[in-house]
C-alpha cells in the first residue's frame, strides 16, 4: 500500500536563503535543521560559500542553500561570493528572502529586482521579529504583499525559534511533488574537512577585529581518521600580509593557540569524536584578488 503523507503527496525541492549580509540566513538554516551546520558571527560576510543543508520531515525533503550576503562586490573574492548566491537563486524551487524587522524596505529594492526575475516560489522571512513591537511589522507585511511577488510573508525569530514551524510548513507546501534527492539520514553533501575549515574560520571571525577575519582563509591539508586514536587534522590559515600573520599568531603564539583550542572543541562536537588539530599560518599577498589563488582555495 502506498504511504500516505499529510499533504497527500511527497514534496522535494531546493530552497535558497538570500538577502543582504547579516540578516540571519545562517542562523535560520541552523534553526531549521536543529543542528549547527553553517558558521555564524556578528560580523557581516561571514558566509563565503553556498552551503547545502537537508531538512527531512513527514512527506517532504527541503534542500536548503545558505548563501553569502548580496552586496556590491569590491574585489574578486566578493565577486565569487555574489556568483555563488546568484547560482543558488537559479537552482532553487523556492526563494526565501530574509530581511530584518527593523529594516527600511527601500534597502531591499535591488534584491526585489533580482528575485522578481525568477519563476521560483517566493517567501519573505522577516527575521529578528522579537526585537521590535509586533505592530511595527504590519507596514512591512503590507509593503511586501503589495509587490505581488510573494506567496507568503512570515515574521520569525531564527535565534529564538519563533514561528519556525509555520515557515517549515510553508516551505514544504512550496516544493514540487517528487522523490527525495538525498537519503533521509543525510544532513549535507559537503565533506567533514569542509566543515572543519569553516569552524576554524568562525573562530577567527569571533576572536579577531578589524581586517583580520576578512583577510583570512582556511584550508584543511590533511584529515585522517585514526581508529583507536584521535583524528588528525592539519589546517593552514592564509593571510595577505606579514603584519596580519603576527596579529593572528599573537605574542608567543597565544592567540593562535586559543583560537585553535576553541576550534578543536567545536570540531569535536560537530564530528562527535576526538581530534588533534594542527594549525599553521602563511602569507599569500592579495589572495582575495588573485584568480589562481581563489580557485586553489575553492572559491572559483
Amino acid at each position: 500500500m502506498e504511504k500516505q503523507y499529510p499533504s497527500g503527496i511527497y514534496r522535494a525541492g531546493y530552497a535558497a536563503l538570500i538577502g543582504r549580509p547579516n540578516t540571519g540566513k545562517s542562523t535560520l538554516m541552523n534553526t531549521l535543521l536543529m543542528q549547527k551546520l553553517a558558521i555564524v558571527s556578528p560580523r557581516p560576510q561571514t558566509t563565503r560559500h553556498k552551503i547545502l543543508g537537508i531538512l527531512n520531515g513527514e512527506g517532504y525533503q527541503i534542500v536548503l542553500l545558505d548563501t553569502p550576503g548580496l552586496l556590491a562586490p569590491r574585489y574578486p573574492l566578493q565577486e565569487a561570493m555574489k556568483k555563488a548566491a546568484l547560482q543558488a537563486v537559479e537552482e532553487s524551487d523556492v526563494l526565501l528572502m530574509l530581511t530584518e524587522a527593523f529594516t527600511d524596505p527601500a534597502e531591499e529594492k535591488e534584491i526585489l529586482g533580482l528575485i522578481g526575475k525568477s519563476s521560483a516560489q517566493k517567501i519573505v522571512v522577516i527575521n529578528k521579529s522579537d526585537r521590535v513591537e509586533k505592530k511595527s511589522i504590519l507596514p512591512l507585511i503590507r509593503h511586501y504583499r503589495d509587490t505581488g511577488l510573494f506567496r507568503e510573508i512570515i515574521p520569525v525569530s531564527a535565534l529564538k525559534n519563533d514561528n519556525i514551524d509555520a515557515l517549515i510548513k510553508s516551505l514544504a507546501d512550496c516544493c514540487p511533488a517528487g522523490d527525495p534527492f538525498y537519503p533521509p539520514d543525510q544532513i549535507s553533501n559537503a565533506p567533514e574537512r569542509f566543515f572543519a575549515s569553516e569552524i576554524i574560520r568562525e573562530q577567527i571571525f569571533l576572536r579577531y577585529g578589524e581586517e583580520i577575519p576578512y583577510a583570512c582563509t582556511v584550508q584543511v591539508r590533511q584529515f585522517r581518521e585514526r581508529p583507536g586514536r584521535k583524528d588528525f587534522i592539519d589546517a593552514v590559515i592564509t593571510v595577505e600580509r606579514e603584519s596580519q600573520k603576527g596579529i593572528l599568531i599573537g605574542r608567543e603564539g597565544r592567540s593562535l593557540k586559543a583560537a585553535g583550542e576553541a576550534a578543536r572543541k567545536e570540531i569535536e562536537a560537530f564530528l562527535n569524536r576526538p581530534v588533534f588539530l594542527q594549525l599553521t599560518v602563511r602569507v599569500r599577498e592579495k589572495w582575495r584578488s588573485h584568480p589562481d589563488l581563489l580557485k586553489e582555495f575553492g572559491y572559483l
